[in-house]
C-alpha cells in the first residue's frame, strides 16, 4: 500500500520505518522538498522510502498519517491540500501540546473541543481517525515492548468503515491486541487530555515505555 506520512520527527520516522519493514511504500512530507531529516530518513530506508512536501506526500498516500506538531497540524494539512486528502483515511496521531511557556506543556485545545475535531471540521471530506496519540512512538508500532502487549489503544472517529480499517491496521500491522473504539470524533477530547498525566508519568518513571490498561 502507498502511505503518506506528514511530519519528519520521531513519530513520523518511527511509523514510516515500520511501514516500510512491512512492505509498504512510504513518502514522508514536510514543508519543503529539501528537508534534511526527511532526505536522511529516505536514504536510510531504501527503495520503498521517498520524501517530498506535505502536498506530494498527501497525494501519494492511499492512507495518510498526521505526525505533525499538533499546534501546526491545521496549517500543515492546508499545505497538504484538501483535494489530496479528500475521501481518504487520515490517521491523526498529533497532540495539541503548547510548549510556549516551557515544561510541562499545556493543551492548546481541550474540554469542549479537540485537535481531532478541529481537523475534521476543517476537512469535512476526510475520514479522520484519532489514535496512537497516548503513548511513545516506539510503543505505537511495537506494543509488546511492555507487559507483553497487555494494554490498550483507543480510536475515535465519525466514519465506521474508516475506524474498522484503522483497527485492522493496528491489529494486523502493529500487533495491538486490545483496541477500544470510544465513539465519534468528539471522544478525541478524552484521549488528547490524557497527555498531561502521560507527561507526569514519564517524568516519574524516567522512561516513555509504559501505557494504560483498562481493568474491569
Amino acid at each position: 500500500m502507498k502511505i503518506g506520512i506528514l511530519g519528519t520527527g520521531m513519530v513520523g520516522s518511527t511509523i514510516g520505518t515500520k511501514l516500510i519493514q512491512l512492505g509498504h511504500d512510504v513518502k514522508m512530507g514536510s514543508r519543503t522538498a529539501t528537508n534534511e531529516k526527511a532526505i536522511a530518513w529516505a536514504q536510510k530506508n531504501g527503495i520503498h522510502a521517498s520524501q517530498g512536501t506535505f502536498t506530494t506526500a498527501a497525494a501519494f498516500g492511499e492512507i495518510v498519517f498526521n505526525c505533525t506538531h499538533g499546534v501546526a497540524s491545521i496549517e500543515a494539512l492546508n499545505l497538504a491540500g484538501a483535494h489530496n486528502l479528500k475521501n481518504k483515511i487520515l490517521i491523526d496521531i498529533a497532540n495539541a501540546l503548547d510548549f510556549s511557556k516551557g515544561m510541562p506543556p499545556s493543551l492548546s485545545v481541550c474540554n469542549t473541543d479537540s485537535l481531532g475535531e478541529q481537523i475534521q471540521r476543517a476537512f469535512p471530506d476526510v475520514k479522520i481517525v484519532k489514535t496512537l496519540n497516548t503513548m511513545n512512538c516506539n510503543l505505537m508500532v511495537n506494543p509488546n515492548l511492555v507487559a507483553n502487549g497487555d494494554h490498550v489503544i483507543f480510536i475515535s472517529g465519525n466514519d465506521a468503515g474508516a475506524k474498522a480499517k484503522v483497527e485492522e491496521i493496528l491489529r494486523e500491522w502493529f500487533e495491538w491486541k486490545s483496541v477500544i473504539d470510544l465513539g465519534d470524533i468528539t471522544t478525541a477530547r478524552a484521549t488528547e487530555m490524557l497527555l498531561p498525566i502521560w507527561i507526569l508519568l514519564m517524568g516519574k518513571y524516567q522512561s516513555p515505555n509504559f501505557n494504560f490498561k483498562i481493568v474491569r
